[in-house]
Protein backbone atom coordinates (compact mmCIF):
# COMPACT_ATOMS: atom_id res chain seq x y z
CA UNK A 1 0.00 0.00 0.00
CA UNK A 2 1.05 3.55 -0.69
CA UNK A 3 -0.48 6.96 -0.05
CA UNK A 4 -1.48 9.08 -3.05
CA UNK A 5 -2.68 12.69 -3.01
CA UNK A 6 -4.87 13.12 -6.07
CA UNK A 7 -6.11 16.37 -7.60
CA UNK A 8 -9.64 15.40 -8.64
CA UNK A 9 -12.22 17.88 -9.90
CA UNK A 10 -10.53 20.78 -8.15
CA UNK A 11 -10.06 19.13 -4.76
CA UNK A 12 -7.33 16.99 -3.25
CA UNK A 13 -8.22 13.46 -2.19
CA UNK A 14 -5.90 11.12 -0.30
CA UNK A 15 -6.06 7.36 -0.78
CA UNK A 16 -4.01 4.43 0.48
CA UNK A 17 -3.93 1.79 -2.25
CA UNK A 18 -1.63 -0.60 -4.04
CA UNK A 19 0.37 1.45 -6.61
CA UNK A 20 -0.77 -0.86 -9.42
CA UNK A 21 -4.47 -0.22 -8.76
CA UNK A 22 -6.14 1.25 -11.85
CA UNK A 23 -7.44 4.79 -11.40
CA UNK A 24 -10.94 3.57 -12.29
CA UNK A 25 -11.12 1.42 -9.17
CA UNK A 26 -9.66 4.15 -6.98
CA UNK A 27 -12.40 6.49 -8.21
CA UNK A 28 -15.25 4.00 -7.92
CA UNK A 29 -14.29 1.83 -4.94
CA UNK A 30 -12.23 4.15 -2.75
CA UNK A 31 -13.72 7.57 -3.50
CA UNK A 32 -17.32 6.55 -4.34
CA UNK A 33 -17.20 8.47 -7.64
CA UNK A 34 -19.24 6.15 -9.82
CA UNK A 35 -19.86 8.36 -12.86
CA UNK A 36 -16.82 6.85 -14.55
CA UNK A 37 -17.97 3.42 -15.73
CA UNK A 38 -16.31 0.04 -16.06
CA UNK A 39 -16.88 -1.46 -19.48
CA UNK A 40 -14.12 -3.77 -20.64
CA UNK A 41 -11.05 -3.37 -18.45
CA UNK A 42 -8.68 -3.29 -21.45
CA UNK A 43 -9.13 0.31 -22.71
CA UNK A 44 -11.18 -0.79 -25.72
CA UNK A 45 -14.64 0.64 -25.02
CA UNK A 46 -14.12 4.14 -23.61
CA UNK A 47 -16.68 3.92 -20.79
CA UNK A 48 -13.96 4.78 -18.25
CA UNK A 49 -12.65 7.91 -20.01
CA UNK A 50 -11.47 10.71 -17.73
CA UNK A 51 -9.23 13.72 -18.34
CA UNK A 52 -5.68 13.70 -17.08
CA UNK A 53 -4.38 17.25 -17.44
CA UNK A 54 -7.13 17.83 -20.06
CA UNK A 55 -6.17 14.77 -22.12
CA UNK A 56 -8.73 11.97 -22.50
CA UNK A 57 -7.39 8.79 -20.86
CA UNK A 58 -8.80 5.36 -20.12
CA UNK A 59 -8.90 4.99 -16.34
CA UNK A 60 -9.28 1.20 -16.40
CA UNK A 61 -5.66 0.67 -17.46
CA UNK A 62 -4.04 3.72 -15.84
CA UNK A 63 -2.25 2.67 -12.64
CA UNK A 64 -2.65 5.14 -9.81
CA UNK A 65 1.15 5.34 -9.54
CA UNK A 66 1.30 6.92 -13.05
CA UNK A 67 -0.97 9.84 -12.16
CA UNK A 68 1.55 11.81 -10.09
CA UNK A 69 0.46 15.41 -9.58
CA UNK A 70 -1.55 15.62 -12.80
CA UNK A 71 -5.06 17.07 -12.61
CA UNK A 72 -7.86 14.49 -12.90
CA UNK A 73 -11.29 15.48 -14.21
CA UNK A 74 -14.14 13.00 -14.10
CA UNK A 75 -17.66 13.36 -15.51
CA UNK A 76 -18.69 14.68 -12.08
CA UNK A 77 -16.16 17.50 -12.42
CA UNK A 78 -16.81 18.48 -16.03
CA UNK A 79 -19.54 20.87 -14.85
CA UNK A 80 -21.05 21.24 -11.40
CA UNK A 81 -24.49 21.98 -12.81
CA UNK A 82 -24.38 19.80 -15.92
CA UNK A 83 -24.26 22.79 -18.24
CA UNK A 84 -21.02 22.11 -20.09
CA UNK A 85 -21.68 22.72 -23.82
CA UNK A 86 -21.12 19.03 -24.58
CA UNK A 87 -23.59 17.95 -21.90
CA UNK A 88 -26.18 20.43 -23.17
CA UNK A 89 -25.69 19.26 -26.76
CA UNK A 90 -26.10 15.65 -25.64
CA UNK A 91 -29.52 16.53 -24.25
CA UNK A 92 -30.47 18.65 -27.25
CA UNK A 93 -29.76 15.76 -29.62
CA UNK A 94 -31.27 13.13 -27.29
CA UNK A 95 -28.05 11.10 -27.52
CA UNK A 96 -28.37 8.66 -24.60
CA UNK A 97 -30.46 5.56 -24.84
CA UNK A 98 -29.21 3.15 -22.19
CA UNK A 99 -26.69 5.80 -21.13
CA UNK A 100 -23.96 3.45 -19.98
CA UNK A 101 -21.26 4.73 -22.36
CA UNK A 102 -22.28 8.37 -22.24
CA UNK A 103 -19.90 9.62 -19.53
CA UNK A 104 -16.96 8.30 -21.54
CA UNK A 105 -18.41 9.67 -24.79
CA UNK A 106 -18.91 13.11 -23.24
CA UNK A 107 -15.43 13.18 -21.70
CA UNK A 108 -13.85 12.21 -25.04
CA UNK A 109 -15.86 14.86 -26.91
CA UNK A 110 -14.98 17.55 -24.34
CA UNK A 111 -11.26 16.75 -24.65
CA UNK A 112 -11.52 16.88 -28.45
CA UNK A 113 -13.20 20.29 -28.40
CA UNK A 114 -10.72 21.69 -25.91
CA UNK A 115 -7.95 20.74 -28.34
CA UNK A 116 -9.81 21.47 -31.59
CA UNK A 117 -12.64 24.01 -31.41
CA UNK A 118 -13.94 23.29 -34.91
CA UNK A 119 -13.33 19.65 -35.82
CA UNK A 120 -14.29 18.21 -39.19
CA UNK A 121 -16.48 15.12 -39.49
CA UNK A 122 -13.37 13.03 -39.99
CA UNK A 123 -11.67 14.53 -36.91
CA UNK A 124 -14.79 13.86 -34.81
CA UNK A 125 -14.96 10.27 -36.05
CA UNK A 126 -11.27 9.75 -35.38
CA UNK A 127 -11.41 11.20 -31.86
CA UNK A 128 -14.56 9.30 -30.93
CA UNK A 129 -13.33 6.04 -32.46
CA UNK A 130 -12.95 3.42 -29.78
CA UNK A 131 -15.80 4.79 -27.66
CA UNK A 132 -18.33 2.04 -28.12
CA UNK A 133 -22.07 2.62 -27.92
CA UNK A 134 -24.10 -0.57 -27.70
CA UNK A 135 -27.22 1.36 -28.70
CA UNK A 136 -25.62 2.73 -31.87
CA UNK A 137 -26.26 6.44 -31.32
CA UNK A 138 -23.17 7.42 -33.34
CA UNK A 139 -25.05 9.75 -35.71
CA UNK A 140 -26.52 11.67 -32.77
CA UNK A 141 -23.13 11.71 -31.03
CA UNK A 142 -21.52 13.34 -34.06
CA UNK A 143 -24.35 15.88 -34.33
CA UNK A 144 -24.02 16.70 -30.63
CA UNK A 145 -20.25 17.23 -30.95
CA UNK A 146 -20.88 19.64 -33.85
CA UNK A 147 -23.49 21.55 -31.82
CA UNK A 148 -21.20 21.71 -28.79
CA UNK A 149 -18.39 23.05 -30.99
CA UNK A 150 -20.65 25.88 -32.17
CA UNK A 151 -21.67 26.70 -28.57
CA UNK A 152 -18.23 26.67 -26.95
Amino acid sequence: MATFNLKINGTTKTVDVDPTTPLLWVLRDHLDMVGTKFGCGIASCGACTIHLDDTAMRACVLPISAVGDQKITTIEGLSESGDHPVQKAWLEHDVPQCGYCQAGQIMTAAALLKENANPSDEEIESAMNGNLCRCGTYTRIKAAVKTAAKNM
